[in-house]
């Protein structure tokens, strides 16, 4: 039996696709609907090992554009 390795994504939230700034709350803030633990996680800056990081590359959504 051949043993499979979750691959985890690591990341930084402020190179991530789905962190923004919300000007209601006048913060930058996650974008995706996070469970309790990936709340917690969020909020005590434990963010290494994000199962949603999404490197943003805004050049990438450039050069679709052309």
């Amino acid at each position: 039996m051949a043993t499979e390795q979750k691959k985890i994504k690591q990341g930084n939230c402020e190179s991530c696709e789905f962190y923004d700034y919300d000007e209601e709350y006048d913060a930058y803030v996650c974008l995706v609907s996070l469970d309790e633990d990936d709340m917690c996680d969020f909020l005590s800056h434990n963010t290494g090992h994000c199962p949603y990081y999404r490197f943003y590359d805004e050049y990438k959504s450039v050069q679709k554009q052309n």
